[in-house]
């Protein structure tokens, strides 16, 4: 259940949403399982691959909040009867969210790290589940859905100047991603999106990262480029991404060998970023930044494992 925070948040706004998730899949479709969207009367968020398939669901969540229900179960093909070529099926489960409900499910994620409920009528207990895969977050089986928490793939961006923001906003919708937004600026962190976490310090936000993390680092300084540099090949990281030209990266090296790190290590940090092909606007080198990190292996996002 990657979607927490975003429940917590829309049931504070209109006091009662229907979320609904894919519970399964089978063949191709246009998210994978896990993936949902909230409703409320007059609005949305999130999807689960747009299309008729989402429009259809939307109203019938609606339909489920004006008539007070809890829960509901769409069996949907994606063929000629919904106007959908896919070929595929998929499982929908619709529920309303009230405070009570949201708190239910951050009781059992917290201190269990699943949440089981009986959505159908069948097995008087929930059934043992062969998650598939170490990140899988949800399963459904005989009436049961069970939702988990997944591992979220640490991405720390040093600056928060143009590239950095751009780069933020571009991959803090991605539920897989936990991503740190770093700044000694305070007022660069102003009006951040609420999953993205900010610090004010970036030297102590590499330091307090898991060695698991993504660090790209783009900040206003080239001496605080250079000491990110120096202090990251101290210190396992799973990639790291420097913005600048070849002239800068050459320079640094040197600096860095001076300081002590060999040629190898050196080699770890990518220098310039992004994608010379899409240009040096902001937005166009955050995307080649974000296109290159979903490619890395243990850094992907759910929507990689669609069919569709």
């Amino acid at each position: 259940m990657r979607d927490l925070d975003d429940l917590r948040r829309a049931v504070a706004r209109e006091d009662a949403i229907a979320r609904v998730v894919i519970a399964s899949t089978r063949g191709s479709t246009p998210r994978a399982a896990g993936a949902a969207m909230l409703v409320w009367p007059d609005g949305q968020s999130g999807s689960i691959g747009g299309g008729r398939l989402e429009h259809a669901a939307a109203g019938a969540a609606r339909a489920l909040l004006a008539e007070g229900a809890g829960t509901r179960v769409l069996r949907q093909a994606l063929g000629p009867a919904l106007g959908q070529c896919c070929g595929g099926a998929v499982v929908l489960v619709i529920e309303r969210f009230d405070d009570h409900r949201v708190e239910e499910a951050a009781e059992a994620l917290t201190h269990l790290g699943v949440w089981a409920r009986r959505i159908e009528p069948g097995a008087d207990r929930a059934p043992r589940m062969a998650w598939q895969g170490a990140d899988a977050a949800i399963s459904w089986s005989e009436g049961w859905l069970i939702e988990r928490l997944p591992p979220r793939y640490p991405v720390v961006i040093h600056g928060a100047g143009h590239v950095g923001r751009a780069l933020a906003d571009m991959l803090a919708p991605l539920p897989d991603l936990a991503v740190t937004l770093a700044d000694s600026r305070p007022e660069m962190l102003r009006d951040l999106p609420a999953s993205i976490t900010a610090s004010d310090h970036p030297l102590r936000a590499l330091g307090d990262a898991q060695d698991s993390a993504a660090h790209i680092i783009v900040t206003h300084d080239h001496a605080l480029d250079l000491e990110l540099c120096h202090q990251l090949l101290h210190r396992p990281f799973a990639r790291a991404g420097l913005i600048g030209s070849a002239t800068k990266w050459a320079r640094f090296r040197q600096r860095l060998a001076a300081l002590g790190h060999s040629d190898a290590q050196i080699s770890r940090i990518s220098c310039p970023i992004g994608d010379p092909n899409l240009g040096k606007h902001p937005q166009a080198i955050a995307l080649g930044v974000a296109a290159a990190l979903l490619k890395e292996p243990g850094i992907r996002a759910a929507d990689r494992r669609r069919t569709a």
